[in-house]
């Protein structure tokens, strides 16, 4: 008589799984809230002060931080960005293209460009003028930056840009031809406007990633006028011995990359709520 009642009431002692998952959650709190306190026991804070959040060291920065690193670093990423997406375009229209060596072209420089890391890339565009005497790429370490993250960001965007024109409706462009327009025409005024509205989400992940990647520019040799803001940072904390500037510049970074991802998050939500 007990083991029946026994072997009944197990079943309502049984924890449903929703509550399983609520203890879980729970005991995941509690060992990262223990990690936060031996971490937060352990650190000596008027050191981290000292070396890390120095307001004497971080205005010494000041307004150069603005005036010149931050501005060439906008610079680097919006001439990067205006190059790569022409190239990208292009590029993905040469994929889309009836004529085989044109598809043979882009498939080969998105593989290569996608394959090589940019700091190669940027390696190789400082050793231009030895395997090219007396050429010089014109706006000197603006001119050679635009060129090396257009050449690394072309790659990418021409991917992006192809899996856009693929997703305007096919009869976009039969309904164009049917009423006379050119081929080309069509494409222009109407295909590329939609595919270009399609991928402005994954373009402005582009652009935080081309933001982050303007730092590699460093390795083209700048001067103190054409420093972005890594390359200020570390220069920075090496002439105070006092790594506080290099954090200062990655916040910096954080008040533009931050808001982009922000806004490409919501446009892809917008995207697919419309859809």
């Amino acid at each position: 008589m007990m083991a029946d009642q026994q072997a009944a009431a197990s079943p309502q002692r049984r924890l449903s799984p929703r509550q399983r998952q609520r203890i879980s959650r729970g005991i995941q709190y509690g060992v990262l809230l223990v990690i936060v306190v031996v971490l937060a026991l352990l650190a000596d804070w008027p050191a981290i002060k000292e070396s890390f959040l120095s307001s004497k060291v971080a205005g010494e920065g000041l307004p150069q931080l603005f005036t010149v690193a931050l501005k060439n670093t906008v610079i680097y990423t919006i001439s990067g960005f205006i190059g790569g997406f022409a190239v990208g375009l292009l590029l993905a229209l040469m994929r889309q293209s009836s004529v085989a060596p044109y598809r043979w072209i882009a498939a080969g420089y998105v593989e290569i460009f996608r394959g090589l890391p940019a700091l190669l890339i940027f390696l190789m565009i400082g050793s231009l003028p030895l395997a090219f005497p007396g050429f010089q790429i014109p706006g000197e370490v603006y001119g050679q930056a635009a060129l090396g993250l257009g050449v690394v960001s072309a790659a990418y965007m021409a991917e992006t840009f192809r899996a856009g024109l693929q997703a305007v409706p096919k009869g976009q462009m039969e309904a164009a031809r049917s009423l006379g327009m050119p081929h080309m025409r069509a494409m222009v005024s109407i295909v590329i406007p939609q595919a270009i509205r399609i991928v402005i989400p994954p373009l402005t992940n582009e652009l935080v990633l081309l933001f982050k990647d303007s730092s590699l520019v460093l390795f083209l040799g700048v001067t103190a006028t054409q420093v972005e803001l890594a390359k200020f940072g570390n220069d920075q904390a090496s002439t105070y011995a006092n790594p506080t500037p290099i954090l200062v510049s990655g916040l910096t970074y954080l008040l533009i990359t931050i808001p982009l991802g922000y806004a490409a998050r919501r446009l892809e939500a917008r995207q697919g709520a419309s859809r």
